[in-house]
């Protein structure tokens, strides 16, 4: 948790964002992550995200089962879905998602949003070739060989 930490903070002196994220095992870390939003003009490169990236990349699988995350705020839902996607065990954070609203990371709009039916919610959205779409899930149903994750 303190590499996370300082990470954050030495984010903060090099630009960005106040967000540090570790991917460990066994107590050793595996890699690193920092929110790099601005400086790489990527609205997804939030430490966590930015951490389990690097992670499936060096060990060469989508799969984090039996490796924790370290990060120094509780995640957005991005990041929380990212997390629960690459099936890490666990997860341990610093700044809860109250410190980061009070600095002005606030992401209680989006918690919000999901509880709405997609009709009710503030971005526009409609259904659009529904009937030519489902054919690549029909698809992937029969493949054989696919990879499930």
């Amino acid at each position: 948790m303190r590499k996370a930490i300082e990470l954050s903070r030495e984010n903060v002196a090099n630009g960005g964002g106040p967000f540090g994220a570790v991917i460990a095992k066994d107590g050793e870390i595996v890699v690193t992550g920092v929110n790099r939003v601005t400086a790489s003009c990527d609205p997804t490169a939030h430490a966590e995200v930015t951490a389990i990236r690097a992670a499936a990349s060096k060990l060469g699988t989508f799969n984090l089962s039996g490796y924790e995350i370290y990060t120094s705020c509780e995640p957005c839902p991005m990041c929380l879905g990212a997390i629960y996607w690459a099936r890490l065990d666990k997860m341990y954070y610093g700044n809860n998602k109250t410190d980061a609203k009070n600095i002005g990371f606030d992401d209680s709009f989006i918690y919000d949003e999901l509880e709405l039916k997609p009709e009710n919610r503030k971005l526009p959205s409609e259904v659009l070739l529904h009937d030519e779409a489902i054919k690549a899930f029909e698809e992937w149903m029969e493949k054989e060989d696919k990879i499930e994750y």
